[in-house]
């Protein structure tokens, strides 16, 4: 599978307790922290979840 990076460009803490537990789970922690992941359907689906926190990168 291709792979994406994922970076992280708002911050969580007026976000809900389930948009902070997704980006946990993506491994993102920090403002401007990139992880990168497989593009799965699973990780896509977090992505879409949050896409007003991320940015995807190619």
């Amino acid at each position: 599978m291709a792979k994406i990076k994922i970076q992280q460009v708002r911050s969580i803490i007026k976000c809900t307790k389930n948009q902070k537990l997704t980006m946990a789970a993506l491994g993102l922690k920090k403002m401007n922290q990139i992880v990168e992941h497989e593009a799965t359907p699973a990780i896509m689906g977090m992505v879409e979840n949050v896409k007003h926190l991320v940015k995807v990168i190619d």
